[in-house]
Protein backbone atom coordinates (compact mmCIF):
# COMPACT_ATOMS: atom_id res chain seq x y z
CA UNK A 1 0.00 0.00 0.00
CA UNK A 2 1.21 3.39 -0.73
CA UNK A 3 3.62 4.69 1.89
CA UNK A 4 6.24 7.19 0.85
CA UNK A 5 8.45 8.43 3.24
CA UNK A 6 8.08 12.20 5.14
CA UNK A 7 4.40 11.15 3.21
CA UNK A 8 1.39 12.28 5.77
CA UNK A 9 -1.64 10.17 4.49
CA UNK A 10 -4.56 8.75 6.51
CA UNK A 11 -6.52 5.70 6.74
CA UNK A 12 -9.33 7.33 5.73
CA UNK A 13 -8.63 7.87 3.01
CA UNK A 14 -6.33 4.23 1.60
CA UNK A 15 -4.05 5.50 -1.74
CA UNK A 16 -3.37 2.69 -3.61
CA UNK A 17 0.61 2.03 -5.44
CA UNK A 18 -0.74 2.28 -8.82
CA UNK A 19 -3.67 3.99 -10.45
CA UNK A 20 -5.33 4.28 -13.95
CA UNK A 21 -4.11 6.54 -16.37
CA UNK A 22 -4.92 7.70 -19.71
CA UNK A 23 -1.72 7.88 -21.74
CA UNK A 24 -1.02 9.93 -24.83
CA UNK A 25 0.84 8.04 -27.92
CA UNK A 26 0.74 9.35 -31.62
CA UNK A 27 -1.72 12.70 -31.96
CA UNK A 28 -5.35 11.40 -31.19
CA UNK A 29 -4.71 8.28 -29.63
CA UNK A 30 -5.09 7.67 -26.18
CA UNK A 31 -5.05 4.11 -24.03
CA UNK A 32 -5.91 3.35 -20.69
CA UNK A 33 -2.72 2.34 -18.89
CA UNK A 34 -1.42 1.59 -15.17
CA UNK A 35 1.15 4.24 -13.51
CA UNK A 36 2.41 4.34 -10.15
CA UNK A 37 0.55 7.41 -7.91
CA UNK A 38 2.84 10.20 -7.78
CA UNK A 39 4.59 10.94 -5.03
CA UNK A 40 4.17 14.61 -3.85
CA UNK A 41 7.42 16.66 -2.29
CA UNK A 42 7.60 19.62 -0.02
CA UNK A 43 4.73 22.32 -0.91
CA UNK A 44 3.07 19.73 -2.77
CA UNK A 45 -0.27 17.15 -2.08
CA UNK A 46 -1.51 14.66 -3.54
CA UNK A 47 -5.07 15.20 -4.85
CA UNK A 48 -7.70 11.92 -5.70
CA UNK A 49 -9.28 13.42 -8.82
CA UNK A 50 -12.87 13.11 -8.45
CA UNK A 51 -14.08 15.13 -11.88
CA UNK A 52 -12.33 16.76 -14.83
CA UNK A 53 -13.41 18.77 -17.48
CA UNK A 54 -12.33 18.66 -21.14
CA UNK A 55 -10.65 22.06 -22.30
CA UNK A 56 -10.44 23.31 -26.10
CA UNK A 57 -6.43 23.35 -25.13
CA UNK A 58 -6.66 19.41 -24.26
CA UNK A 59 -7.99 18.78 -27.99
CA UNK A 60 -5.07 20.79 -29.24
CA UNK A 61 -2.97 18.77 -27.29
CA UNK A 62 -4.23 15.38 -27.65
CA UNK A 63 -4.36 15.89 -31.95
CA UNK A 64 -1.27 18.69 -32.52
CA UNK A 65 1.15 18.63 -29.35
CA UNK A 66 1.50 22.44 -28.67
CA UNK A 67 0.92 24.36 -26.21
CA UNK A 68 2.09 21.27 -24.46
CA UNK A 69 5.78 20.91 -23.92
CA UNK A 70 7.45 17.52 -22.18
CA UNK A 71 11.47 16.58 -22.40
CA UNK A 72 11.89 19.73 -24.27
CA UNK A 73 9.67 18.37 -27.32
CA UNK A 74 6.06 17.16 -28.31
CA UNK A 75 3.95 15.18 -26.10
CA UNK A 76 3.96 12.36 -27.96
CA UNK A 77 4.77 9.22 -27.19
CA UNK A 78 6.36 9.75 -24.07
CA UNK A 79 4.05 8.19 -21.32
CA UNK A 80 2.35 11.96 -21.12
CA UNK A 81 -1.25 11.81 -19.34
CA UNK A 82 -2.98 15.15 -20.26
CA UNK A 83 -5.98 17.15 -18.69
CA UNK A 84 -6.13 20.24 -16.78
CA UNK A 85 -9.10 21.34 -15.55
CA UNK A 86 -9.59 18.89 -12.19
CA UNK A 87 -11.02 19.63 -8.72
CA UNK A 88 -10.73 16.32 -6.09
CA UNK A 89 -10.03 15.54 -2.89
CA UNK A 90 -6.38 16.14 -0.89
CA UNK A 91 -5.62 12.25 0.61
CA UNK A 92 -1.72 12.75 0.71
CA UNK A 93 0.54 15.99 2.49
CA UNK A 94 4.44 16.27 0.79
CA UNK A 95 6.82 16.94 3.50
CA UNK A 96 5.98 20.42 5.62
CA UNK A 97 2.62 20.74 4.40
CA UNK A 98 0.12 22.07 6.41
CA UNK A 99 -2.11 24.47 4.80
CA UNK A 100 -4.42 21.66 3.30
CA UNK A 101 -5.89 19.24 5.15
CA UNK A 102 -6.53 15.34 4.04
CA UNK A 103 -9.85 15.00 2.60
CA UNK A 104 -10.39 18.90 2.02
CA UNK A 105 -12.30 19.41 -1.42
CA UNK A 106 -9.58 21.37 -3.74
CA UNK A 107 -9.89 22.63 -7.59
CA UNK A 108 -6.53 23.29 -9.16
CA UNK A 109 -5.35 25.71 -11.49
CA UNK A 110 -2.84 24.45 -14.36
CA UNK A 111 0.24 26.79 -13.12
CA UNK A 112 2.83 26.83 -10.55
CA UNK A 113 5.50 29.37 -11.26
CA UNK A 114 9.47 28.83 -10.68
CA UNK A 115 8.86 31.09 -8.02
CA UNK A 116 12.39 32.63 -9.07
CA UNK A 117 11.97 35.12 -12.18
CA UNK A 118 11.26 38.14 -12.61
CA UNK A 119 7.50 37.54 -13.90
CA UNK A 120 7.14 35.29 -10.88
CA UNK A 121 8.08 37.66 -8.62
CA UNK A 122 5.81 40.27 -9.43
CA UNK A 123 2.61 37.23 -9.49
CA UNK A 124 2.75 36.84 -12.85
CA UNK A 125 3.17 32.85 -13.58
CA UNK A 126 1.11 32.03 -15.60
CA UNK A 127 4.14 33.80 -17.30
CA UNK A 128 6.98 31.71 -16.31
CA UNK A 129 10.23 32.49 -17.60
CA UNK A 130 10.96 28.96 -17.19
CA UNK A 131 7.47 27.61 -18.53
CA UNK A 132 8.75 24.34 -20.39
CA UNK A 133 12.57 24.52 -19.43
CA UNK A 134 12.40 21.94 -16.41
CA UNK A 135 12.43 19.02 -19.04
CA UNK A 136 10.86 17.09 -16.77
CA UNK A 137 12.69 18.20 -13.60
CA UNK A 138 9.82 19.68 -11.87
CA UNK A 139 12.06 20.87 -8.70
CA UNK A 140 13.61 22.70 -11.07
CA UNK A 141 11.43 25.42 -12.61
CA UNK A 142 7.91 25.69 -13.84
CA UNK A 143 5.16 23.15 -13.49
CA UNK A 144 2.12 23.00 -15.47
CA UNK A 145 -0.36 20.08 -15.46
CA UNK A 146 -1.40 18.71 -18.59
CA UNK A 147 1.32 20.77 -19.77
CA UNK A 148 4.76 20.28 -18.65
CA UNK A 149 4.11 17.64 -16.54
CA UNK A 150 1.47 14.69 -16.21
CA UNK A 151 -2.19 16.30 -16.01
CA UNK A 152 -5.99 15.01 -14.60
CA UNK A 153 -7.18 12.36 -16.77
CA UNK A 154 -6.10 9.58 -14.42
CA UNK A 155 -6.72 9.04 -11.16
CA UNK A 156 -4.38 10.65 -9.16
CA UNK A 157 -2.16 13.50 -9.37
CA UNK A 158 0.52 15.92 -7.52
CA UNK A 159 -0.22 19.39 -7.25
CA UNK A 160 1.78 21.95 -5.69
CA UNK A 161 -0.19 24.05 -3.00
CA UNK A 162 -0.08 27.63 -4.67
CA UNK A 163 -2.10 25.65 -7.51
CA UNK A 164 -5.18 24.77 -4.93
CA UNK A 165 -8.22 26.83 -3.94
CA UNK A 166 -10.29 24.96 -1.35
CA UNK A 167 -13.89 25.13 -2.58
CA UNK A 168 -17.38 24.06 -0.07
CA UNK A 169 -18.92 21.20 0.33
CA UNK A 170 -22.44 22.44 -1.45
CA UNK A 171 -20.74 22.85 -4.80
CA UNK A 172 -20.84 20.01 -6.74
CA UNK A 173 -17.94 18.22 -8.95
CA UNK A 174 -18.94 19.28 -11.70
CA UNK A 175 -19.14 22.60 -10.69
CA UNK A 176 -15.79 22.72 -9.32
CA UNK A 177 -14.07 22.03 -12.38
CA UNK A 178 -15.48 25.55 -13.97
CA UNK A 179 -13.48 27.61 -11.70
CA UNK A 180 -10.69 27.58 -14.07
CA UNK A 181 -12.90 28.68 -17.03
CA UNK A 182 -14.07 31.34 -14.80
CA UNK A 183 -10.42 32.22 -13.66
CA UNK A 184 -9.52 33.04 -16.98
CA UNK A 185 -12.52 35.24 -17.93
CA UNK A 186 -12.12 36.77 -14.44
CA UNK A 187 -7.65 37.07 -14.86
CA UNK A 188 -9.16 38.94 -18.34
CA UNK A 189 -11.59 41.48 -16.69
CA UNK A 190 -8.78 41.84 -14.08
CA UNK A 191 -6.15 43.10 -16.29
CA UNK A 192 -8.79 45.37 -18.40
CA UNK A 193 -9.54 47.23 -15.27
CA UNK A 194 -10.98 44.63 -12.33
CA UNK A 195 -13.78 46.74 -10.71
CA UNK A 196 -15.80 47.30 -14.34
CA UNK A 197 -18.98 48.14 -12.79
CA UNK A 198 -20.76 50.87 -15.02
CA UNK A 199 -18.67 49.86 -17.36
CA UNK A 200 -19.49 48.80 -21.02
CA UNK A 201 -18.52 45.02 -21.94
CA UNK A 202 -18.05 43.20 -25.04
CA UNK A 203 -17.54 39.30 -25.18
CA UNK A 204 -16.68 38.20 -28.62
CA UNK A 205 -17.40 33.99 -28.95
CA UNK A 206 -19.18 32.58 -26.94
CA UNK A 207 -17.67 29.35 -25.85
CA UNK A 208 -17.05 28.17 -22.31
CA UNK A 209 -14.62 31.07 -21.60
CA UNK A 210 -16.60 33.88 -23.12
CA UNK A 211 -20.20 32.79 -21.96
CA UNK A 212 -18.07 32.46 -17.98
CA UNK A 213 -16.96 36.28 -19.47
CA UNK A 214 -19.83 37.22 -19.63
CA UNK A 215 -21.46 35.95 -16.27
CA UNK A 216 -17.76 37.15 -14.06
CA UNK A 217 -18.57 41.20 -16.39
CA UNK A 218 -22.15 41.20 -14.93
CA UNK A 219 -21.19 39.96 -11.38
CA UNK A 220 -18.68 42.90 -11.68
CA UNK A 221 -21.24 45.51 -12.52
CA UNK A 222 -20.55 45.64 -16.41
CA UNK A 223 -23.75 47.42 -17.82
CA UNK A 224 -24.07 47.02 -20.87
CA UNK A 225 -22.77 43.25 -21.35
CA UNK A 226 -22.68 42.25 -24.86
CA UNK A 227 -22.07 39.09 -26.70
CA UNK A 228 -21.28 38.56 -30.20
CA UNK A 229 -21.11 34.91 -31.79
CA UNK A 230 -22.57 32.57 -34.59
CA UNK A 231 -24.53 30.17 -32.41
CA UNK A 232 -27.99 31.17 -31.65
CA UNK A 233 -28.25 28.28 -28.70
CA UNK A 234 -25.29 29.99 -27.07
CA UNK A 235 -26.33 33.15 -27.18
CA UNK A 236 -29.41 31.92 -25.46
CA UNK A 237 -27.33 30.82 -22.51
CA UNK A 238 -25.06 33.98 -22.57
CA UNK A 239 -28.75 36.08 -21.94
CA UNK A 240 -29.24 33.52 -19.12
CA UNK A 241 -25.84 34.08 -17.61
CA UNK A 242 -25.98 37.92 -17.56
CA UNK A 243 -25.91 39.37 -21.16
CA UNK A 244 -27.87 42.84 -21.89
CA UNK A 245 -27.79 42.54 -25.15
CA UNK A 246 -26.69 39.10 -27.63
CA UNK A 247 -25.57 39.89 -31.36
CA UNK A 248 -25.25 36.93 -34.01
CA UNK A 249 -22.42 37.86 -36.50
CA UNK A 250 -24.04 35.90 -39.10
CA UNK A 251 -27.05 38.44 -39.10
CA UNK A 252 -25.97 41.25 -38.67
CA UNK A 253 -22.43 43.26 -38.49
CA UNK A 254 -20.86 42.84 -35.10
CA UNK A 255 -19.35 46.74 -35.34
CA UNK A 256 -22.68 48.54 -36.00
CA UNK A 257 -24.28 46.48 -33.90
CA UNK A 258 -22.41 46.77 -30.52
CA UNK A 259 -22.81 50.79 -31.26
CA UNK A 260 -26.17 50.71 -31.51
CA UNK A 261 -26.71 49.00 -28.37
CA UNK A 262 -24.35 50.86 -26.98
CA UNK A 263 -26.32 54.37 -27.37
CA UNK A 264 -23.98 55.22 -30.82
CA UNK A 265 -20.71 55.27 -29.04
CA UNK A 266 -17.87 52.39 -28.51
CA UNK A 267 -18.11 50.14 -25.99
CA UNK A 268 -15.14 50.54 -22.92
CA UNK A 269 -13.57 46.71 -23.12
CA UNK A 270 -13.82 44.15 -25.34
CA UNK A 271 -12.72 40.46 -24.20
CA UNK A 272 -11.84 38.57 -27.21
CA UNK A 273 -12.55 35.21 -26.90
CA UNK A 274 -13.08 33.67 -30.42
CA UNK A 275 -9.98 33.47 -31.58
CA UNK A 276 -11.55 34.44 -35.35
CA UNK A 277 -8.96 36.03 -37.93
CA UNK A 278 -11.13 39.33 -37.94
CA UNK A 279 -11.62 39.36 -34.21
CA UNK A 280 -8.95 41.68 -33.14
CA UNK A 281 -9.81 44.31 -35.96
CA UNK A 282 -13.42 43.96 -35.19
CA UNK A 283 -12.50 44.78 -31.53
CA UNK A 284 -10.76 47.65 -32.52
CA UNK A 285 -13.38 49.47 -33.94
CA UNK A 286 -15.65 48.38 -31.33
CA UNK A 287 -14.35 49.97 -28.51
CA UNK A 288 -13.80 54.05 -27.74
CA UNK A 289 -10.82 56.16 -27.71
CA UNK A 290 -8.71 54.93 -25.04
CA UNK A 291 -10.77 51.76 -24.81
CA UNK A 292 -9.28 48.06 -23.69
CA UNK A 293 -8.76 45.21 -25.73
CA UNK A 294 -7.97 42.06 -23.76
CA UNK A 295 -7.26 38.92 -26.04
CA UNK A 296 -7.64 35.52 -24.27
CA UNK A 297 -8.26 32.94 -27.48
CA UNK A 298 -5.59 31.61 -29.17
CA UNK A 299 -6.21 32.07 -33.31
CA UNK A 300 -4.79 29.16 -35.64
CA UNK A 301 -3.35 31.54 -37.85
CA UNK A 302 -1.40 34.60 -38.15
CA UNK A 303 -3.35 37.49 -37.83
CA UNK A 304 -3.54 40.87 -39.69
CA UNK A 305 -4.06 44.03 -37.48
CA UNK A 306 -4.41 47.18 -38.40
CA UNK A 307 -1.91 49.12 -35.98
CA UNK A 308 -2.85 52.18 -36.99
CA UNK A 309 -6.48 52.07 -35.72
CA UNK A 310 -5.23 51.48 -32.62
CA UNK A 311 -2.30 53.85 -31.97
CA UNK A 312 -4.51 56.96 -33.57
CA UNK A 313 -7.07 55.79 -30.75
CA UNK A 314 -4.65 55.30 -28.08
CA UNK A 315 -6.55 51.42 -27.84
CA UNK A 316 -4.88 49.55 -25.21
CA UNK A 317 -4.31 45.83 -26.27
CA UNK A 318 -3.25 42.43 -23.96
CA UNK A 319 -2.75 39.42 -24.18
CA UNK A 320 -3.41 36.60 -21.32
CA UNK A 321 -2.71 33.30 -20.70
CA UNK A 322 -4.51 30.55 -18.58
CA UNK A 323 -6.06 31.90 -15.38
CA UNK A 324 -3.30 34.34 -13.43
CA UNK A 325 -2.82 36.65 -10.54
CA UNK A 326 -4.73 34.09 -8.47
CA UNK A 327 -7.75 35.04 -10.86
CA UNK A 328 -9.15 31.30 -9.83
CA UNK A 329 -10.11 32.50 -5.79
CA UNK A 330 -12.15 35.37 -6.68
CA UNK A 331 -13.89 33.28 -9.56
CA UNK A 332 -14.39 30.69 -6.88
CA UNK A 333 -15.88 33.19 -4.66
CA UNK A 334 -18.11 34.37 -6.70
CA UNK A 335 -19.41 31.13 -7.86
CA UNK A 336 -19.27 29.78 -3.76
CA UNK A 337 -21.68 33.23 -3.75
CA UNK A 338 -24.13 31.95 -6.22
CA UNK A 339 -23.30 35.48 -8.25
CA UNK A 340 -23.80 33.18 -11.00
CA UNK A 341 -24.52 29.63 -12.36
CA UNK A 342 -21.35 28.20 -14.08
CA UNK A 343 -22.82 25.34 -14.36
CA UNK A 344 -25.35 26.46 -17.17
CA UNK A 345 -22.28 25.78 -19.73
CA UNK A 346 -21.98 21.72 -18.34
CA UNK A 347 -23.83 19.62 -20.60
CA UNK A 348 -22.26 16.13 -20.79
CA UNK A 349 -20.95 14.09 -18.21
CA UNK A 350 -18.68 10.31 -19.14
CA UNK A 351 -17.18 7.92 -16.70
CA UNK A 352 -13.21 8.30 -17.06
CA UNK A 353 -13.07 5.07 -18.77
CA UNK A 354 -15.03 6.26 -21.42
CA UNK A 355 -12.44 9.39 -21.82
CA UNK A 356 -12.27 8.77 -26.17
CA UNK A 357 -16.11 9.36 -26.30
CA UNK A 358 -16.19 12.42 -24.07
CA UNK A 359 -13.67 13.93 -26.02
CA UNK A 360 -15.80 13.01 -29.29
CA UNK A 361 -18.24 14.64 -27.65
CA UNK A 362 -16.47 18.24 -27.20
CA UNK A 363 -14.13 18.28 -30.18
CA UNK A 364 -17.41 17.51 -32.75
CA UNK A 365 -20.13 19.28 -30.57
CA UNK A 366 -22.45 16.26 -30.72
CA UNK A 367 -25.38 17.47 -29.25
CA UNK A 368 -24.40 20.80 -29.07
CA UNK A 369 -22.02 20.09 -26.17
CA UNK A 370 -20.17 22.79 -24.74
CA UNK A 371 -18.35 21.85 -21.62
CA UNK A 372 -18.02 17.90 -20.91
CA UNK A 373 -16.96 16.39 -18.01
CA UNK A 374 -15.29 12.97 -17.13
CA UNK A 375 -15.69 11.89 -13.52
CA UNK A 376 -13.59 8.70 -11.94
CA UNK A 377 -15.70 7.73 -9.94
CA UNK A 378 -19.23 7.94 -9.16
CA UNK A 379 -20.67 7.71 -13.18
CA UNK A 380 -21.47 4.39 -14.59
CA UNK A 381 -23.07 5.95 -17.84
CA UNK A 382 -23.16 8.89 -20.23
CA UNK A 383 -25.70 11.27 -18.33
CA UNK A 384 -26.67 14.36 -20.64
CA UNK A 385 -27.24 17.56 -18.66
CA UNK A 386 -29.21 20.36 -20.91
CA UNK A 387 -27.94 23.43 -20.91
CA UNK A 388 -30.94 25.69 -20.32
Amino acid sequence: MYAPAGVKTSTDYPIPDAMKAWVLGDPGQLSLREKPVPVPKKAEVLVRIDAVAICATDLEIIYHGPPALIRGGLPHNKNFTPGHEYMGTVVALGPGVDEYRIGQRVTVEIHAGCGQCKRCREGMYTACHNYGLNFGEVDKGHRANGFTTDGGFCEYQVNNINTLVAIPDTMSDEEATLVVTAGTAMYGLTELGGLVAGESVVVTGPGPIGLLGVAVAKALGAQPVILTGTRDNRLAIGRKLGADHVVNVRSEDAVAAVRRLNRGKGVDYVLECSGAPNAVNEAVRMVNRGGKICLAAFPHQETPVDIAEIVRNNIYVYGIRGEGKSATHRAEAFMSQGRFEATKIHTHTFPLEDLPTAIRYAKDRIEDAIKVVVKARGVSAVHKVAAE
